[in-house]
């Protein structure tokens, strides 16, 4: 294979910048293609944290076990529209295959392998692109309301693998001050030590994209087909989230990749009385983050397709929960909804195409975009470039599916 001089980056969210500015490093020349500059990604709307402690995948026996008590329907997270039904139906089969003993423990082990590199690549990005003190190392909280949901949720976290993430109970002063933030009581809680945040998304983004620019690279607003695409460039990496589908598809891949959405609320300038990590509100499946631009409450696990309407009874919901714990939520509440891109083993699709060399690929990373976004980048430039990746990427190839 040639050396790669130029390359295209098809996606400019959190995953795609990324990419770019890893090959970038590498001395490559490049540009990003994005079909809409004005769509809000799931990296701008999400809970800004940076989760290495979630090494076990969402596809296990489990989860699925316990889906029931979680459904929408029944005051839980996960909503399955009865309009997506030819969409989420398919990756439903194809997710209860992937949750077998021998797949949940071999994606396990591909996930912990990856999630221990991914806070020193974001604390390597923070250096090179200048955005230190948006890379908050202070952990994170997951409490709960009743003693029963506490000792329940305990006891998950003692039979739970975290990865290179540590946990501890509060002590009584801590609680206190936990307690003192909300309107509801918190009967227990423990604070997570390893994983990170950042301040503000929507800021991180603008910031890194600035950190492309000042590197030569250019941002073209453009929708056109993959193989329209692939001559302009010595390489194309496919970094679309949840459309990567059809992309991959004019190559004959056929990715099991659903729009997984999700949706926030926030209190423009709102946020605690003093400095907090996220807060994950488990009974609810809340998590709340104070950042630059104001108090954030997201949730929600949507199994849908790109263009459904938001339903507004989500939005409603996160309203009623903010209420209920009694959130510093005040005034004109601004809204979100947005696609992770998932795929049905709850791993990323991280590699190079065997049917055409000239496309890379990092999609699929679900709730991990965010915490993954720097890691995936220095695995495909390394790809770029035609070193040897950090980690085996066997376990991510999309021909898998």
């Amino acid at each position: 294979m040639t050396s790669t001089k130029t390359a295209q980056v098809i996606g400019c969210g959190i995953v795609g910048l990324n990419v770019a500015l890893a090959l970038q490093e590498k001395g490559i020349q490049v540009r990003i293609v994005e079909r809409d500059m004005d769509a809000k990604p799931a990296s701008w709307g999400n809970a800004g944290h940076i989760a290495i402690e979630q090494v076990e995948p969402l596809a296990s026996w489990s989860n699925i076990r316990s889906l029931p008590n979680r459904l929408y329907c029944r005051g839980g997270a996960a909503a399955f529209p009865a309009r997506a039904i030819n969409a989420w139906l398919p990756f439903g089969i194809k997710l209860l295959q992937a949750s077998s003993h021998a797949r949940f423990e071999a994606g396990r082990r591909a996930l912990s392998s990856l999630l221990s590199k991914a806070l020193p690549a974001w604390q390597r990005r923070a250096r090179v692109s200048n955005v230190e003190s948006m890379l908050i190392e202070c952990g994170h909280y997951v409490a709960w309301e009743t003693p029963a949901s506490a000792q329940r949720g305990v006891a998950s976290l003692r039979r739970t693998d975290c990865g290179t993430a540590h946990w501890s109970s509060l002590e009584r002063d801590e609680l206190a001050e936990l307690n003192a933030i909300t309107g509801a009581t918190i009967a227990g809680a423990v604070r997570f030590s390893g994983s990170a945040s950042v301040s503000d998304p929507g800021k991180l983004l603008a910031r890194l994209r600035e950190a492309f620019f000042k590197n030569g690279g250019r941002i073209e607003q453009r929708d056109a087909a993959l193989k329209e695409q692939l001559n302009q460039a010595d390489l194309t990496v496919v970094c679309a989230g949840a459309h990567s589908g059809d992309f991959m598809r004019e190559l004959e891949y056929r990715v099991p990749i659903i729009a997984e959405r999700g949706y926030h609320i926030q209190a423009n300038g709102a946020g605690w009385s003093k400095p907090l990590p996220p807060i994950v509100f488990d009974d609810r499946a809340v998590v709340a983050t104070a950042f630059e631009s104001g108090l954030r409450a997201t949730s929600f696990v949507e199994f849908s397709t790109l263009d459904a309407p938001p339903d507004t009874t989500k939005w409603d919901r996160l309203k009623a929960h903010v209420k209920a714990l009694g959130l510093p939520f005040a005034g004109e509440l601004s809204t979100w909804v947005g696609a992770r891109p998932t795929l049905p083993d709850y791993l990323p699709a991280i590699g190079r195409c065997s049917k055409d060399p000239r496309v890379l690929y990092a999609f699929g990373h679900q709730h991990l975009g965010l915490t993954l976004a720097p890691i995936s980048g220095e695995l495909i430039a390394a790809l770029a470039v035609q070193q040897r990746p950090e980690i085996n990427l066997a376990a991510f190839a999309i021909e898998r599916f």
